[in-house]
């Protein structure tokens, strides 16, 4: 533009005379919205105030998200987000080992088409690393007040093609204080009816883990890249202990009750990737993982009178657990000028072997297999572009010791429709459908008792449920403000829930194929500058309406849930707010919600530092429950943390050698290795 405006001058006059030119500013969008998803480019200002890539997330302030970087979550509208770094699956503590100069866009995807394979949302770092040189990055976060705080460091060492990269983490939770608020009531088939009203009196939450990752990879563009990851995880305490004091409406002596329940296990992890460019614009990719999980799950649950030395009940339940998972994915992948074709195929083997201790040492063997195809055509004609594809899904898995088990195929449809009016106004309508296996608790026959009469025990005749979805989209960018508005519909003809009975005097839960559950949604999100990169607010504003139908059951369920992020920036300080309101999920004859949570955080940049401070839940109160509608059993429980924990937060990173292009991972072969988990009240 100023080669432009001087050019015309001298067309105009030999004689310049010297004036002062006006700063001329260029603002790119603040988002540039393609066929399939929302491409973010970080600014200057985020970057500089940034030192690992979680930091960068929320300094973009991408509308739909909920990045709490104090509790290392991502969530979206209340639901998981998946993870992809140069589209290779990758896990939250590898997004905070990413050094923010080299994210060079992030991708974010609202509608994942079928090669994600029933992710709910998909959140994709595009990475550059150095040719050579390297980087040192570190990272700790210790709360002030209590045993809590997260720990990491990375290195990257780079020579021509490869890079070698070591990371680690490490998240300590050690005996946090808790309280659990729980009031059930019991009504039996002959209609007599019984409450239990359990008063706290202290309890503790563990929930220390760690994380280790070697990698290698071999990058050369546009011909060949290879990846290969081993990583270690120990989960070293995930313990959640309550003492209480029940109250009965038939007039018994209150009781004395220690609930306990946990977990603990190593999980070593292998990931092998390979991409091959051919020529025409095509390419195979080959992507093989397996995990192992050797892991124990305990309950225990005791109830006693107050000046009594025996126990009225005493139950312990321990699981052992030596499983394994594997995975395969091979896809074929063609461009053109305007369009795309995709197809895959991938097999996941699970083999779960279970020890339960106190059934005298009985073994449970469960194999699950599933096979899944699929191809997906895009096409982009003028201002419109069109995604449509099918996937089958091939499943069945069988408990050895029993001869039960079932095998299903299912139908995976999918499509999207994109009409860009322009840059900055935007439909998007989309059809996702995907599939739900059963856990390997949902299917384990081995019975579990829970308390003085309630019992669990797993439904091997189960079958992979469906779920569908359809969403309008409205997306805008004009000049202070970004966002989306939208509309959601959803469908599980056959979901997967629990099921009450009694049998014997006993209340047994157990899973079925339920009538379905439908749910429909109304949902907000914008992006706000209200001092243009100085102060900017985002959030997520949403409505849901319910309707969930089971066995002898019919149920509805209406709320609003969200977020709010402020953030302000400048000189070097970040100061940001956020809130979150949890979603009210109905499942089966349930409505539980997550943590609704409150954070203020203070930082500063210096050279290679950051140093922050901030407080997690400085107002309200952390509350995480449910509620139980049955008709055998009513129930409402709150459990309350002491989160009211200020902490100190510091960075550091270095990094040094030129910029190459990096390696973008197109599939993911996941394999999720199977958790038993013992049953508590």
């Amino acid at each position: 533009m100023l080669i432009a405006f001087i050019a015309l001058g001298q067309e105009i006059t030999d004689t310049i005379t010297p004036k002062q030119l006006q700063e001329v500013v260029i603002s790119a969008p603040k988002v540039i919205r393609k066929a399939d998803m929302d491409v973010y480019y970080p600014s200057r200002s985020s970057v500089d105030n940034s030192k690992n890539g979680l930091q960068l997330l929320n300094n973009l302030m991408i509308p739909s998200l909920s990045v709490t970087e104090s509790l290392g979550s991502i969530k979206a509208a209340g639901q998981s987000v998946q993870v992809r770094i140069n589209g290779r699956e990758s896990s939250i503590d590898q997004v905070r080992s990413l050094l923010p100069e080299t994210v060079k866009r992030v991708e974010w995807i609202e509608n994942p088409g079928l090669r994600y394979n029933g992710a709910n949302y998909v959140l994709n770092f595009i990475v550059t690393n150095p040719a050579v040189g390297g980087s040192i990055m570190a990272n700790a976060m210790p709360v002030l007040n209590q045993a809590w705080g997260n720990y990491m460091a990375d290195v990257k060492l780079n020579n021509g093609y490869s890079q070698f990269e070591m990371w680690s983490s490490f998240k300590l939770t050690n005996k946090i204080k808790s309280h659990r608020e729980y009031v059930e009531t019991f009504t039996c088939p002959d209609g007599t009816s019984l409450t239990r009203n359990e008063t706290s009196r202290g309890g503790t939450m563990d929930n220390s883990m760690g994380n280790l990752t070697a990698s290698y990879s071999y990058i050369k563009p546009d011909t060949t890249v290879f990846m290969a990851d081993f990583s270690y995880f120990e989960k070293f305490t995930d313990k959640f202990r309550y003492n209480g004091l029940m109250s009965l409406s038939d007039g018994s002596d209150d009781i004395f009750l220690t609930d306990t329940h946990g977990e603990k296990g190593k999980k070593p992890y292998l990931s092998l990737y390979l991409e091959q460019h051919f020529a025409h614009k095509q390419m195979l990719v080959v992507d093989f993982s397996s995990s192992f999980w050797f892991g124990k799950s305990y309950s225990d649950y005791i109830e006693r009178l107050p000046d009594a030395t025996t126990y009225l009940t005493d139950i312990h339940t321990m699981i052992k657990d030596r499983n394994q998972a594997y995975a395969i994915e091979a896809d074929y992948i063609k461009n053109w000028k305007n369009s795309r074709f995709t197809a895959g195929v991938s097999y996941a083997a699970n083999r779960n072997r279970s020890v339960y201790e106190n059934l005298g040492g009985q073994i449970f063997h469960q194999r699950q297999d599933k096979v899944y195809l699929f191809a997906e055509y895009f096409q982009r004609i003028n201002k419109v572009s069109l995604t449509a594809g099918i996937g089958a899904q091939y499943t069945d898995f069988l408990f050895k010791e029993t001869n039960q088990g079932s095998h299903s195929w299912n139908m995976r449809p999918q499509a999207t429709v994109t009409y860009g009016i322009n840059q900055n106004h935007q439909f998007r309508l989309s059809f996702e459908s995907w599939q739900s296996t059963p856990s390997l608790a949902e299917t384990n026959v081995a019975p579990q008792q829970l308390d003085g009469f309630q019992w669990r025990i797993g439904n091997p005749d189960l079958k992979t449920s469906n779920s569908y979805m359809l969403t309008l989209r409205y997306n805008f960018d004009i000049p202070i403000a970004a966002g989306t508005f939208g509309i959601r519909a959803f469908t599980s003809p056959d979901a997967i829930t629990p099921l009450l009975y009694w049998e014997d005097n006993k209340l047994i839960t157990t899973y079925e194929n339920s009538n379905g559950l439908q749910n429909l949604s109304f949902f907000i999100a914008p992006q706000i500058d209200i001092i243009p990169r100085w102060l900017t607010l985002s959030g997520y504003l949403q409505y849901r309406m319910g309707r969930m139908r089971g066995t002898d059951y019919k149920l509805h369920n209406n709320n609003w849930s969200g977020n709010v992020n402020l953030r302000l920036m400048h000189w070097g300080f970040v100061l940001s707010t956020q809130y979150v309101r949890a979603q009210h999920d109905l499942w089966g004859e349930k409505i539980s919600w997550g943590e609704n949570i409150s954070v203020i955080d203070l930082s500063y940049n210096w050279k290679d530092w950051q140093f922050g401070a901030g407080m997690i839940m400085p107002f309200g109160t952390y509350d995480q429950g449910s509620k139980m509608l049955s008709k055998w059993n009513t129930n409402e429980q709150h459990m309350h943390l002491d989160m009211r924990m200020p902490y100190i937060n510091i960075s550091y990173n270095i990094q040094w050698g030129r910029q190459k292009r990096g390696a973008h991972k197109k599939i993911n072969a996941e394999a999720s290795v199977d958790t038993s988990t013992a049953g508590g009240r």
